[in-house]
This record gives C-alpha cells, sequence and structure tokens, in this order.
C-alpha cells in the first residue's frame, strides 16, 4: 500500500478506441481544451485513433492536455503493412497505450508488449501498460498470479523500473460492459500490483509509479476509484467520448488530489 505522505499526480487518459469521424473527433478535442486545459491536480491524455492524432497535437498544442496514441509497432520501420512505429508516433504523440487487453484478445503477447514498451521508450514516448485478468480467471482465484505473469513479461529485462511507465489495471471482464470493479477490489489489485513492483524494482520505486484504474469508468462512479490511496487516476473509454462525462471525471479526479 501507498506509504503515508506519498503524492503521485495523478493521470486520466481517454481512449477514444475505433470512434469518431474526423468532424466529431474535431469537435471533441475543442470541447476539452475549452473545459481541461490549466485544470491543476491532474495529468490528462487524450487518446484518439491513428487517423487523428495529428489533429490532436495541432488542436491541443499550447495546452495543458496530451495526446496518446493506442498502440504501436515494436519495429522502427519495414514491411509492416497497416502498423505504426514508435518514431512515427513521436511527432505527434507523447504517451502509448501498450498491452489493453482489446490487443491481446487480437493476439499480442507479453513478448510483444515487452518490445512495444523497449521501442516505445526508445523513442522517447510514454508507455501506459494495461495489465487484467478475464472474468473466469477472476472467479478461479488467479487473479494475482495473471497479473504477476503480465507485470512479469512485460517488463522482463529491465534492471529499474522506468519512470516513464504508467501502469493500467484493467480487470477484461469490466471493460465495456458496465460492470465496474467496486473501488475496494480496484484498490486491492493496484496494492497487489505495486508489491510485484517492489518486489522487482524496490519499495521506492514502486511507490513513485502511477497506477491507475480503467473498466466502465464513469462521471458517477469516479469519485469512489479516487478515493483510493493507490490508485492514481483513470484510463477511460466510452465516457472519454463525451466532453462533459470525460471533463466531470478529470475534474473529480483533480479535486482529490488537491
Amino acid at each position: 500500500m501507498t506509504s503515508p505522505g506519498t503524492r503521485r499526480l495523478p493521470v486520466v487518459g481517454g481512449n477514444w478506441k475505433m470512434n469518431l469521424d474526423r468532424n466529431a473527433s474535431r469537435t471533441l478535442l475543442m470541447g476539452l481544451r475549452q473545459r481541461l486545459d490549466g485544470l491543476d491536480g491532474v495529468e490528462v491524455v487524450v487518446c484518439p485513433p491513428v487517423p487523428w492524432l495529428s489533429d490532436a497535437h495541432d488542436l491541443l498544442a499550447g495546452s495543458t492536455l496530451h495526446v496518446g496514441a493506442q498502440n504501436t509497432h515494436w519495429e522502427p520501420s519495414g514491411p509492416y503493412t497497416g502498423e505504426v512505429s514508435a518514431p512515427m508516433l513521436r511527432g505527434v504523440a507523447e504517451y502509448v497505450l501498450v498491452g489493453h487487453s482489446e490487443r491481446r484478445w487480437a493476439g499480442e503477447t507479453g513478448a510483444e508488449t515487452n518490445r512495444k514498451i523497449r521501442a516505445a521508450l526508445a523513442a522517447g514516448l510514454r508507455p501506459i501498460l494495461a495489465v487484467g485478468e478475464r472474468l473466469e480467471e477472476s472467479r478461479a482465484g488467479r487473479t494475482e498470479n495473471v497479473l504477476h505473469l503480465q507485470v512479469n513479461q512485460a517488463l522482463r529485462g529491465f534492471t529499474a523500473m522506468p519512470p516513464e511507465i504508467i501502469l493500467a489495471y484493467e480487470p477484461v471482464w469490466a471493460i465495456g460492459t458496465g460492470e465496474a470493479a467496486t473501488p475496494e477490489i480496484a484498490q486491492a489489485r493496484c496494492v497487489a500490483v505495486r508489491g510485484m513492483l517492489a518486489e522487482r524494482f524496490g519499495e521506492a520505486a514502486a511507490q513513485a509509479v502511477r497506477i491507475q484504474y480503467g473498466g466502465s469508468v464513469t462521471a458517477d462512479n469516479i469519485a469512489g476509484y479516487a478515493a483510493q490511496p493507490d490508485i492514481d487516476g483513470a484510463l477511460v473509454g466510452g465516457a472519454s467520448l463525451d466532453a462533459d462525462a470525460f471533463t466531470a471525471i478529470c475534474r473529480a479526479v483533480a479535486a482529490r488530489a488537491g
């Protein structure tokens, strides 16, 4: 559990997934800038689909909002049709999601997640590493085993915890289902992940890592998560497509941090 006096700037990420055309994307970006620019006490990261990353970069330039990509390839270049490399993202994004469960469903392995993290760091991007268990794994009491495996695979070969990495605990059974983990369960899982990092990299390094909760986060339930000492913000899916809802989430997190 977080040591008394530990302060980490919470971060709220909005993962738009495969949604919005260009006009709707630009409208949302401008609305978020108007509502959230300059908000203290929270870091805000917006993750649009790849075609709109340049628009996000341009429309949010000079604001306090950051741009993140939803995925990257591990090679810097090559014959990989349809893929996007970390060096390509560097000009339009600062963050990149890695290991999201929806990518894992598509076949991404732990070894590939590790390579993506390394590629992102080499390109100067900040990875947001997602980990989380499936419903059947949770019911079988295997949650911590699954999280331990995912964390160790993703960080294999690292002798120190890269300070650029953010972790996101996202139970697969809560993503897009409306079934969110209770704040108490989410807190316990984030404590477990922080303990895994402490085992590998030491307590001080683990205490410095920001760990988000993700999975059916809404403006109505965010206060419960923000109140937990080991939950450092949220990774938001559907609610990030609504400017008012996402703004309410960011403001609630900022208010708790202050």
